[in-house]
């Protein structure tokens, strides 16, 4: 007898090997259905794969991010096929699953439009056909005769780069053959609904010196519901794009003479004050002690922490005087050194120091994305030294922080453990006491946690922080950090209540991550529309006409003096033009449209940024209203997107 263990703690018995599929259908048709593939005992296999043994077996659907993952590789396999039977004299390199759909690169002439159009109705011809996905193992000398008769010479360079030994299978869908290690769907009928979102150039294995391919984005989903969801989010995300809303709100610009590096404007320099402002605040009822440390430092202090060794590929390196020096790439040790200029006493741990440290790390042009992903970005670093019997209020403490400035913005957060793996430094009952503290520090916190079982660094075990936009996408952001391996290498102690040296006891921790990441996430969170506390203008002062510029100014002097920012549009264009614009283009909160009436009565109309509801007010009531607004950091109405 075979038996079978499930998900929920259900167990069946079986008198024979017998395939996954039918294990699906015994255990009911909705099951049967909606099964892409199947996990047993944490391995992935076809739902045509044979189970001979007893197994924890768990069925995966397209709900699941594995299920997607292999929705999206098979699709991208049918859309290979298709460009193949269309274009005959392509060759094919990869197609991997990413995080929303697929791509395929090939060598080939790029694609125009009409032929796009040509693979997604072959595509859809393909999925009627209903092609079985075949799964063969082939010895590597049978692989690269297959793929080098086909003159299939990506294919051929990948078998080749394959360990000795290492398993070689292919799949096939019709007439089309894939080396891939699968899994697969069980034929091509089950992809529903397909559509090609974009091309662009690749180069092969991402290398400059390589052939440059074409590569083709694509999506797939089972119904037309997901689908049209999916399109959705997709364009308003375009419209959020941070690098478009940069230029268009004159925040920031990137320019070739310092690539990777922002180039922030006037409103701009105020928007990334006022998160650090509102971040210092923070830190301050909480006690940190701000901190800032060089941005040079010597050879011998990255030597010390091991960087020089590990990460100097990563850093930039100049000499002075015959000695070589490097610009910081994160701010801990120098925070180490900080730590180091005097004895500390264990009365006053912990002791929270923060800092906005000023770093650079060398970054491949490829990768450079926006305020995403830069050379020289901010790190909102803090480093706390406590003792063994503090980890748990200190963890708890960074999570309420953190709580605190996530909710501020209207993100969503979840939070993850990553616990010790293979490779680590520091004595294993060390790490039990380390991992116990923030397991315990997230117990008592309620959350709900996942656990990433041995994905901590080699130094410490860690909570990562991942943030959720208002379209959904989730970003790591925060991480809380505890290392053992700086206190070592630098000597840090305390002396404790015996008069004796102690091992103190480290946290890293961000929260941002780094001011030019976070501010770029939270402009497509809002989609340029910030809250009225963080907008670099907050209120537009629009006279109807010139014969009223000189009240309209004594209105924009009296704002000014009251501490807020405020544009003056005296321009002789019509007045509804200039509402527009400060609406739908700059994104103001507020609208102070200034005329007769509010001359004569001192009542002045007010429109709110996203809304064609007005109000009336006298000046010193607006001022009471918005000085609130701003004191309560109140989040904009419609600022996510409806599902």
């Amino acid at each position: 007898m075979i038996n079978l263990k499930f998900p929920d703690g259900s167990e069946r018995k079986y008198p024979e090997p017998l395939t996954a599929i039918e294990v699906a259908k015994d255990i009911g048709s909705d099951v049967g259905r909606s099964a892409l593939c199947v996990d047993i005992d944490g391995e992935m296999f076809d739902l045509r794969h044979e189970i001979d043994r007893d197994s924890n077996i768990r069925f995966i659907d397209f709900s699941d991010e594995k299920g997607k993952e292999i929705y999206w590789h098979s699709t991208s396999h049918i859309m290979a096929q298709a460009v193949v039977r269309l274009f005959p004299n392509v060759k094919v390199a990869i197609g991997p699953a990413i995080e929303q759909g697929f791509y395929y690169d090939f060598e080939s002439e790029p694609f125009t439009d009409e032929d796009l159009l040509k693979i997604e109705k072959e595509v859809k011809k393909i999925t009627k056909e209903n092609h079985r996905f075949e799964r063969k193992e082939v010895s590597r000398e049978e692989a690269i005769e297959m793929f080098s008769s086909k003159g299939e010479i990506y294919k051929v360079e990948l078998i080749e780069a394959l360990p000795e030994g290492e398993t070689i299978s292919v799949y096939t869908n019709g007439e089309f053959s894939d080396l891939c290690r699968g899994p697969h769907l069980m034929s091509s009928s089950v992809v529903k609904k397909f559509k090609i979102l974009s091309t662009s150039g690749a180069y092969w294995r991402g290398d400059s010196n390589n052939a440059m391919l074409q590569r083709i984005y694509g999506i797939s989903f089972p119904t037309q519901e997901e689908m049209d969801l999916f399109l959705k989010i997709r364009e308003e995300a375009e419209k959020r794009d941070h690098r478009k809303l940069g230029r268009e709100l004159d925040l920031f610009s990137f320019h070739p003479e310092a690539p990777g590096i922002p180039f922030y404007h006037h409103k701009g320099v105020i928007l990334k004050q006022l998160l650090i402002d509102y971040w210092r605040y923070e830190h301050d009822i909480d006690g940190y002690r701000e901190i800032q440390t060089p941005q040079l430092m010597t050879k011998s202090l990255w030597e010390t922490s091991g960087h020089w060794m590990n990460y100097k590929e990563n850093m930039f390196v100049t000499e002075m005087e015959g000695s070589e020096n490097a610009l910081k790439p994160m701010n801990c040790p120098g925070g180490m050194l900080w730590y180091k200029s005097k004895l500390h006493s264990y009365r006053e741990l912990p002791i929270r120091v923060s800092e906005l440290g000023h770093v650079h790390r060398k970054e491949f042009s490829g990768a450079l994305t926006g305020l995403f992903r830069v050379i020289a970005f901010t790190q909102d670093d803090a480093h706390i030294f406590m003792r063994a019997d503090q980890i748990k209020d200190e963890i708890l403490g960074v999570i309420r922080l953190t709580h605190r400035i996530y909710k501020t913005f209207g993100l969503d957060y979840s939070l993850a453990l990553s616990t010790r793996g293979e490779k680590y430094i520091g004595r294993p009952e060390d790490w039990d006491i380390a991992t116990k503290g923030l397991k315990d520090a997230l117990d008592e916190y309620g959350q709900e946690y996942v656990i990433h079982e041995g994905d901590a660094a080699f130094y410490g075990p860690k909570i990562d922080i991942y943030v959720k936009n208002a379209l959904g996408k989730a970003w790591q952001c925060g991480t809380v950090q505890l290392d053992m391996n700086l206190p070592e290498r630098f000597d840090l102690n305390y002396i404790d209540e015996s008069s004796e040296k102690k091992r103190v006891i480290m946290i890293h921790r961000a929260l941002y991550g780094s001011i030019e990441r976070f501010l770029g996430i939270i402009l497509e969170h809002f989609g340029g529309f910030f809250p009225m506390w963080l907008a670099p203008v907050q209120i537009s002062i629009i006279p109807v006409s010139d014969k009223y510029n000189d009240f309209a100014t004594e209105v924009h002097s009296r704002l000014i003096k009251e501490g807020f920012r405020v544009e003056y549009d005296d321009r002789s264009e019509k007045v509804g033009y200039k509402i527009r614009e400060a609406d739908g283009v700059k994104k103001i909160p507020y609208m102070l449209v200034i005329g007769e009436k509010e001359r004569d009565t001192g009542k002045f109309t007010v429109r709110r940024h996203k809304s064609n509801d007005t109000f009336e007010l006298e000046i010193d009531e607006i001022i009471l209203k918005l000085r609130e607004e701003c004191k309560e950091r109140i989040l904009p109405e419609g600022y996510k997107v409806e599902l």
